[in-house]
């Protein structure tokens, strides 16, 4: 029977017998890698709050509960190459990819339904990282800022960004480089202050104070930017009142690092920081790795799917094994790629998509070699 009288006869009875194989090893990867990250990371930190800070239960099991959608989004497409080297390791250990040949079906056919699985997983992936888990790491992170009984002195924040909007209109945007939010110290700060969304005066300085419940700028100066765009010098300062009625905790609170941000919102902040003269590859390299690492579900599925389906030997540990080897170099050259493109030496686009470019190859090839 050719691949075209099977499709004729039982017309999508194949991708769902495909996909049916595949749940189950796919949920039992979403679960085994969960907990492996949770034991990892966040059980450690939590029982470190237990014991050495006397954080109460309450506020750790919080805690717990807003880490887990950052692992499971982490899982997602770790899971996709799991659930295909087990799923395909186990069809062709009992000989139904042999059958599945013998009726002509070629493995692009088999494939099929496994890439379709990995784009919604993708996109899954994609949209969790998008809604639940900016609102989720917010969260987790003031609990151990403001709830762990002191222990979690508020660190060292950098690249601040604060908007004061009235109705549709942009007043002022703050841009702060680092924030002390326990001593009150702020470093390199530019203000954009707007008439009718027209950018009309820029301060900076070097230094910022909180004392006395009132910011204070230090050696400062402000220009002046007229409607054709020319920029005119006012007046510099050595010490200048910032009118601002937020603490530097409630700063450190309203602010968000690039990490907690939307794609939208991340966008613009990186357009405006680049506009004040920021260095933005660091925040472009999380911009664009914010859609790299959904896609890693379709590049690790094609990856398994090529290599279980040329496995016809081998049980759960062995693919489980494979899979952990497997990922663990993923992340390798993720960290490496992520590395110089902070650093520079690459393209942030080239940095984010590199890991997913080069498994891909690696998944091509080996799907050649599977439907030869």
């Amino acid at each position: 029977m050719s691949r075209k009288a099977f499709d004729g006869i039982l017309p999508g009875l194949l991708d769902r017998f495909i996909v049916g194989e595949l749940l189950q090893p796919f949920v039992f990867g979403v679960l085994i890698f969960s907990v492996l990250l949770i034991t990892g990371d966040v059980l450690f930190q939590i029982a470190n709050l237990i014991i050495g800070g006397g954080v109460s239960l309450w506020t750790v099991s919080r805690l717990f509960l807003y880490k887990i959608p950052g692992v499971i989004v982490l899982t997602l497409p770790i899971s996709c190459l799991m659930s295909t080297l087990l799923g395909f390791g186990t069809l062709s250990m009992h000989g139904e990819i042999n059958a599945l040949r013998s009726l002509g079906v070629d493995f692009g056919r088999i494939a099929r339904p496994v890439l379709l699985a990995s784009l919604a997983v993708a996109f899954l992936t994609l949209l969790l990282s998008e809604t639940v888990v900016p609102l989720t790491d917010q969260a987790a992170l003031n609990i151990l800022q403001y709830e762990v009984s002191g222990k979690a002195v508020p660190g060292l924040r950098e690249n601040i960004f604060l908007r004061d909007e009235s109705g549709s209109q942009l007043k002022r945007v703050l841009y702060v480089s680092k924030l002390n939010p326990a001593t009150g110290i702020m470093q390199d700060v530019l203000i954009q202050d707007f008439d009718k969304n027209r950018l009309a005066r820029v301060s900076t300085a070097k230094r910022g104070r909180f004392a006395e419940g009132q910011w204070w700028l230090e050696e400062g100066k402000v220009f002046e930017v007229h409607a054709d765009g020319t920029v005119k010098a006012l007046f510099s300062f050595e010490k200048q009142r910032l009118t601002l009625g937020l603490s530097p905790q409630e700063v450190d609170r309203a602010s968000k690092r690039p990490q907690e941000m939307g794609l939208v919102e991340l966008n613009r902040h990186i357009r405006m920081a680049r506009e004040q003269g920021i260095d933005t590859r660091p925040m472009w390299v999380i911009f664009h790795m914010r859609l790299a690492i959904p896609w890693a579900a379709v590049v690790l599925g094609l990856l398994g799917t090529s290599m279980g389906v040329r496995s016809p030997r081998g049980g759960r540990g062995v693919s489980l094994g494979l899979s952990v080897v497997i990922v663990f170099g993923y992340y390798v050259v993720m960290s490496f790629s992520r590395a110089f493109g902070e650093g520079g030496y690459l393209n942030p686009i080239l940095s984010a998509w590199l890991p997913n470019l080069s498994f891909l190859a690696i998944g091509s090839i080996l799907a050649r070699k599977a439907n030869g």
